[in-house]
């Protein structure tokens, strides 16, 4: 059993197990039922991207394309336009969070906030000029930006970067996670920006570590978690490459991703969102 699937299972399996209900909760579903949860708190997964550990169930096809596409439209556009995600990466769902203060955008949020602080240049910058600094971080936690406009506060929100000797190391900090439906796939996002930014800087990829404050599984997902316990994982060995000569990050396209060796087990599960 890969990595992925180990960690998979053994979240689900804690949560069942030990998790507390919410009370209040803010999402609702589409029919304006309350959206609750079961969750637990501080769960910390490591992968060795050196030796090709890629976070990616195989207990459920993972739409890895568009996970990618995301980070494109945050980090290389630096955008919070749903004109641009919707024409250029054709994304639709994000629609669903429109801000009211900003019309056609998600508010002062994700990309917006890059571009405002420079942070990605800063990044690329500061590991090429200062490859052992410990002050390589990027943070879409800005209280300024939320008192702007409304909008979905990330939940994906900071980045700390190390150099050690060829490689790039990477850890990322979330503070809430909907652990069956984007738990892989945050993971995919980061990883591939991990990727494009150890080509831009001339490092390897690295150790990615991602720690969740709040991990989630919400109630009408029950049946689906208890279905991913019950599949049998496949035996491959999935790896993300980033296949290109490339070396400028905003070069790199959706199209100069491979992911090798990957299977999932079928069919699609369907996951009634909370908004």
């Amino acid at each position: 059993m890969i990595k992925a699937d180990k960690y998979m299972k053994e979240t689900i399996q804690q949560i069942l197990d030990h998790g507390y209900k919410d009370m209040n909760p803010r999402p609702k579903y589409k029919d304006g039922v309350p959206a609750h949860t079961i969750s637990i708190n501080h769960i910390m997964h490591t992968y060795d991207l050196s030796k090709d550990e890629f976070p990616i169930t195989t207990l459920r096809p993972i739409a890895i394309r568009n996970a990618i596409k995301e980070i494109l439209w945050i980090y290389q556009k630096q955008t919070n336009s749903l004109d641009v995600l919707e024409d250029e990466f054709d994304i639709h769902w994000w629609n669903e969070w429109e801000s009211k203060d900003s019309p056609r955008t998600i508010g002062q949020r994700y990309g917006a906030t890059i571009k405002r602080y420079d942070q990605m240049n800063n990044l690329l910058d500061g590991i090429k000029t200062e490859p052992y600094g410990r002050r390589h971080i990027m943070s879409l936690w800005q209280y300024a930006d939320f008192k702007e406009t409304d909008g979905l506060k990330p939940c994906c929100f900071l980045t700390m970067w190390n150099v050690h000797g060829e490689y790039l190391d990477m850890s990322l900090i979330q503070r809430s996670s909907d652990w069956l439906t984007a738990g892989n796939i945050n993971q995919i996002q980061y990883v591939a920006l991990q990727l494009m930014v150890a080509k831009h800087c001339g490092y390897k990829p690295g150790v990615f570590t991602h720690f969740n404050n709040n991990v989630q599984i919400y109630d009408r997902h029950i049946d689906n978690a208890n279905e991913m316990l019950r599949r049998t994982p496949i035996d491959c060995k999935p790896a993300l490459k980033l296949s290109t000569e490339k070396t400028d990050f905003y070069s790199f396209t959706i199209n100069d991703f491979i992911l090798e060796d990957y299977q999932s087990v079928k069919p699609q599960l369907t996951f009634e969102l909370g908004i």
